[in-house]
This record gives C-alpha cells, structure tokens and sequence, in this order.
C-alpha cells in the first residue's frame, strides 16, 4: 500500500487516528504480517503532519505488538500469535471458532484430578525445610518410587522432564544427528513431525492398522536407514490405535536383528487415561527403548511433566544436558504429581475420565454408524474420521457449529490431501453427540 493510499483512508491524523485506522487494517488483513509500512516522512508527507506525530502513531502501534521496527530497514507488520507457533502447530491452530470445539486434542477439564488438595497439602509437608538445591537429584525420591513400580519394563534410569514434546525432543538430541533417517508413524502427531524438522531429521512414514504399526513398513523404513523408531503405543494420535501385545512382538521382530543400530523411542501420551494395555518394547529390547509417559491429559496440561525411562547411555545424557538449561522440572511440581498418584480421590478422578473417554468413543461411534458411518472406536480422547474431500468437510462442519481439526497437518507428506479429520472426543458432552454425528456424517460425505 502507497504512501498516499494509506493516507487517503485516515480520517482522524492525530497519532491516535493514524495508529487506530492502521490497526483496522491489519485486523481486516488488508495489511498482512511482513507487510511493510510507509517511513514516517512518506507517510506525514501524504497527510500533510509533521514527522513527529506519524512517529507517535508508530510507537502506539509498536506497544500494541502489532508492528515492529527495524531501524533503516522500516517498519513491518508483526506477525500474531500464531506466527510462533512451528508449521504443523499452526496449520492445527488456523481454524474459526466454534460451538463445539472439538480440535483442541486436551483433555476435559472438568475430568482432571482437582489440585487444589494437593497443592496444600504438599504446602503443608514442604513447610520449614530447606530448599532444594542446584544438585539434588532432579527426580524426588517418592516420585521415581512411583514411576518405577509402574513402569512397563525395568529401566536403568528414570527422569522427568516438561511434557512429551520436550521429552522427545531431549532423547532425540541424544540419539541421533543432523540428516538422521527416523522412522514415524503416518499419520502421526504434528508438534513431532515439526520437531523433527526443526533437528534436520528425515521422516520415513510408517502406516498403522487397527493392531499399530505395521511391520512390513516398519522394516522397509529400517533397511531404508531409520536409526530411530518413534512410536506411540497406546491411544495413538490422531487414529486412537493401540498397539497390541501381538502386534509388538512382530515389531521387536523386525528390530531385533538391528537392535545394536536402531533406537526406539515410546511416547505414551495418553498415560492413565488410555483404557488399552500398557504395551512397550521395552518388555523385548530393553537395551534399546526409551519410554516417555506424559501427565498431562490425566493429571492436567499445567503440570506439564512427563517421565523419561531407559538405558542409562541416553538418560545420563539427557540429565547432564538439562544441567545446562532448565536443570530439572519445578520439585513442587513433581510432590504434587506424586501426591495425585497415591490420594484417593485423585486416583479415582483419572480412573473416572478413563471410563469417561471411553464411553465417549463408543457413543459417538454408535451415533455415527446410525448415520450410515461405520468406524471403530479408538483409544483415548481423538477419533479420526475419514472424509471425501477435508476442505469441504471442513467448510460443513463450520456451518454447522462444530470445529474439529484438518488431516493435513498429521501426515508425514504435507503436500497430499489425507481425506480424514481428527475428532475431540473426549471433551463431547452427551447432549451434542447426536448432533456432531449428524454433522460428521454429512461432512464425509460432502
């Protein structure tokens, strides 16, 4: 936009008028993030003021976060919210508001444990004692009790660390390098496909069925060159399969003659909430797996924890590199977790949500079948529906009031169309689950 036709659309040339009439358009997307703006002399020439009170106008803007300058480089317009968010994050992130929001993939909070409880009483026992210091141990005590006696195999080390994605972030960090082939489920989740950009590592897709992950693609990906393996054992999103007992020994199969090369990397999202067996191949290559257990979708995205198990090589590692960033997850935090994971009520909180997400499945499943759409019931909280065409299925559902997230984002090759859509199910409340069905289904077939 020229100097002067910008200036032709302000009516008030006071700063607070020039600043207002440049933020309309930027709301309205007349001007676009990186969209470069008028020097302060062009545009207090086309409006006939001085330099002073465009300048004004520019410092207001610049305090609104809406531009940014840059010196003899000139002012832009500041990318939103949205821009920090990495490709896949975003693509997720770009659809309107809804009634019925079902693309979040968080968990129900009115089905999280209550922390409030735990908060005072870990209050109450930290009151008086010294604090931590920089080199204690970075897990508590009472907290690796806990994660050890639940955990799916023996692990010669355990950590904890700021939720999955970090989690596999760090492990990534220590087990492969830059050009690395690793091999992903496809479709898979979108921060780990984004994550695995940003580390220079090239995604090698792994088809799922109804029992996981399929063993002949997994072994293609490995003759391919994967020297790392990530897969999601329980509640996998977006599909909500689960790998089954079966299913995991064919897999170890496959690495098994390998297991001195290749690296396998568990992310059990879902944890607690996931109604399936606890499945790891760390039951058959224990030498080879590490295993990531989140807390958030049981516990509560704010706790923002989740556990690290495996060979000591890749956790030792993992420590001492988090000794020179973050050096260890808040203590607080974990004596809360621990605190969730033996009170009673807290523990039925998250057995509670588990039947909960598990009905919720199958309620929408039925109402969807009674609609002429027959899918099996996943795991966990997301349902992934097929659909003729995602644009237009996307478009419909709008239409009707419910927002669920597009396909594209979760596959490994971002240039085709998936024909699914990914369903919240566990925040559907049973009131709209025959209205949602109603909108799914036409939406498919639209």
């Amino acid at each position: 936009m020229s100097p002067q036709e910008l200036a032709d659309l302000v009516a008030d040339r006071s700063p607070r008028g020039i600043a207002a009439t440049i933020a309309r358009l930027v709301h309205a997307g007349d001007l676009l993030p990186g969209d470069r703006l008028p020097t302060v002399r062009e545009l207090a020439g086309a409006l006939g003021v001085s330099p002073a009170t465009v300048g004004s106008a520019w410092q207001t803007l610049a305090s609104a976060g809406l531009v940014i300058s840059r010196g003899r480089a000139g002012t832009s317009v500041l990318p939103g919210p949205a821009g920090r968010l990495p490709p896949r994050y975003r693509d997720l992130a770009d659809a309107p508001a809804a009634r019925l929001d079902l693309a979040a993939g968080s968990p129900d909070p009115e089905l999280l444990p209550d922390l409030a409880p735990a908060l005072s009483r870990v209050a109450s026992r930290r009151h008086g004692r010294p604090a931590s210091g920089y080199l204690d141990d970075p897990v508590v005590p009472e907290l690796e009790r806990l994660l050890r006696s639940s955990w799916p195999f023996l692990p010669q080390r355990l950590t904890v660390v700021d939720g999955a994605v970090d989690a596999l972030s760090r492990v990534l960090e220590q087990v492969s390098g830059f050009g690395d082939r690793v091999a992903v489920e496809d479709p898979g989740f979108p921060p780990v496909l984004d994550l695995l950009d940003h580390l220079g590592l090239e995604r090698l897709p792994v088809p799922l069925d109804t029992h996981g992950p399929r063993p002949e693609a997994l072994e293609s990906a490995v003759a391919a060159g994967a020297r790392v393996v990530i897969l999601q054992p329980r509640a996998q999103n977006p599909t909500g399969v689960s790998t089954t007992p079966t299913r995991a020994r064919e897999l170890a199969a496959v690495l098994r003659p390998v297991a001195g090369q290749v690296w396998v990397v568990e992310d059990d999202h879902s944890g607690e909430i996931a109604s399936s067996r606890d499945v790891s191949l760390g039951q058959l290559l224990p030498d080879r797996v590490v295993h990531v257990r989140s807390y958030s979708k049981s516990h509560g995205p704010d706790l923002r924890i989740a556990a690290v198990g495996g060979p000591a090589v890749v956790l030792d590692g993992l420590v001492a590199r988090r000794m020179l960033g973050p050096g260890w997850t808040s203590r607080l935090l974990q004596h809360v977790l621990a605190d969730l994971l033996t009170d009673a009520p807290a523990v039925e909180a998250v057995a509670h949500a588990r039947r909960v997400y598990h009905g919720r499945q199958r309620a929408l499943c039925a109402a969807l079948a009674r609609h002429g759409l027959a899918l099996a019931p996943g795991d966990g909280i997301n349902l992934w529906v097929p659909v003729r065409d995602e644009q237009t299925a996307l478009v419909k559902l709008e239409a009707a009031g419910v927002r669920v997230a597009r396909g594209r984002p979760f596959v490994v090759d971002p240039t085709r169309s998936p024909g699914f859509v990914r369903v919240t199910v566990g925040v559907l409340r049973a009131e709209d689950v025959e209205h949602v069905a109603a909108a799914l289904a036409q939406a498919a077939r639209a």
